[in-house]
């Protein structure tokens, strides 16, 4: 794939006498590589496990407090809520401060946040406790994607960045999984408490593993500079296609994540708690999309690789509509290897086309990213309440037309650029 075609650029190796200026980078098998990987892995284990404690819980939420699932939801949709309101702002703070100092206080914050959770005396102070862990967890996504942008050669950006995200997932995964069979047994409050345990060690983990930044110069925090960088990102419409995309996928993820308890609860399945925590084992499946995001890009092109997503994804939202437990299943792993690929692909190809104002670009990212979680958790829940599953697939089915639309757009754009500027002689 061209640099063109993804927005990166084109400056090295322009004159063969001036060093490479990623040559210091790391790579992978070289030195520091590993643990970096691991450390940002442990990172993104937290923030998942931490951002989505609650989902698989909501209907015993739902029942302790007595409300209904859009009412029990918002414990989903402020914790994502806070992270896309914080995620800009902490971003202003990396830039200034380092990416490792801000991760590292993010999660300090949102782990001690997340020890309180369990006490909570009503919904209220719930959903309040909820959004100021999403709130501190912010100056983690940002952070990490400029971090990785700045530290990891370019070549290797995709899997690198992959490779968090497989974090993301296993985060989703175990924190479900866990809280799933832990409530069954001890209740919700008990489940939320052993998830904010766990974050406590892969946050002490995180810090002790993660190599220091060699190539971070520190930025200005003046509003108007910001305010002039994060103009300069939004009137780039490659970026915006890449956040409106980022945010569709992530509307089918969180609408079908949080309602996907309430009907395997419900007959005709009407399984018990730690089973419907097991089925987000198939969160494995995005383990291993997002980390093979990069050869999907080296073979299908950035472009190839998101139609591709956003069709397994809607394969997979057909499927669950089946009153049958192993197509129900069959349609989650679709789903959910469909959003973790073209989530990689996305914000890998942010990370790429910002060539300045990383961390900004990438949270702008996320803040669509999880916006359209926030979008997703309560739209889903409320197409449910309304509609049934039937409902809440309507609603992912609408957000993947809207994913394939915009990629199509842009596949246009990049035709009619092609067109317009002529092919650089070598």
């Amino acid at each position: 794939m061209s640099p063109a075609s993804t927005g990166a650029s084109t400056v090295v190796g322009a004159a063969s006498s001036v060093p490479a200026v990623d040559d210091s980078r790391m790579t992978p098998g070289g030195p520091g590589y590993r643990r970096m990987s691991f450390a940002l892995f442990l990172a993104g284990v937290a923030t998942f496990a931490l951002l989505y404690s609650t989902q698989a819980l909501l209907p015993l939420i739902s029942g302790d407090f007595g409300v209904a699932a859009s009412e029990a939801s918002w414990t989903v949709a402020a914790a994502t809520g806070g992270l896309a309101l914080f995620v800009l702002p902490m971003s202003a703070l990396s830039e200034r401060y380092g990416r490792r100092t801000v991760m590292t206080a993010s999660l300090a914050v949102a782990v001690t946040v997340g020890l309180l959770v369990p006490f909570a005396p009503s919904l209220g102070a719930l959903v309040v406790l909820r959004a100021v862990q999403g709130a501190a967890l912010a100056g983690l996504p940002a952070s990490a994607t400029a971090y990785l942008a700045e530290e990891v050669r370019p070549r290797a950006l995709v899997t690198a960045i992959g490779l968090f995200v497989a974090g993301n997932s296993v985060g989703g995964m175990s924190g479900r999984v866990i809280t799933g069979w832990v409530a069954q047994e001890w209740g919700w409050r008990v489940a939320v408490g052993v998830i904010g345990v766990l974050a406590v060690g892969c946050a002490i983990a995180f810090r002790l593993l993660l190599p220091a930044p060699q190539h971070f110069t520190a930025g200005s925090l003046r509003p108007r500079v910001l305010a002039r960088t994060v103009r300069e990102h939004l009137a780039n419409p490659l970026l915006c296609r890449l956040y409106a995309i980022g945010a569709l996928f992530m509307t089918v993820f969180g609408g079908v994540y949080t309602v996907v308890g309430y009907r395997l609860t419900e007959a005709p399945f009407s399984l018990p708690q730690g089973i419907v925590g097991s089925i987000f084992l198939v969160y494995l499946v995005g383990t291993v999309s997002a980390s093979t995001a990069g050869r999907l890009v080296g073979r299908l092109g950035r472009r190839g690789a998101l139609y591709l997503a956003a069709g397994t994804t809607a394969t997979g939202l057909l499927l669950s509509l089946a009153d049958t437990l192993p197509m129900v299943l069959l349609g989650l792993v679709l789903i959910t290897a469909g959003f973790f690929a073209g989530h990689a692909v996305a914000s890998s190809a942010v990370s790429r086309t910002a060539t300045t104002g990383r961390a900004q670009a990438s949270a702008l990212y996320q803040s669509a990213y999880y916006i359209g979680s926030s979008t997703g958790s309560t739209v889903g829940a409320m197409a449910f309440h309304s509609g049934g599953w039937a409902g809440t697939v309507g609603v992912g089915v609408l957000a993947v037309l809207g994913v394939v639309t915009i990629t199509v757009l842009g596949t246009r754009a990049a035709r009619v650029a092609a067109r317009r500027v002529p092919v650089a002689a070598h």
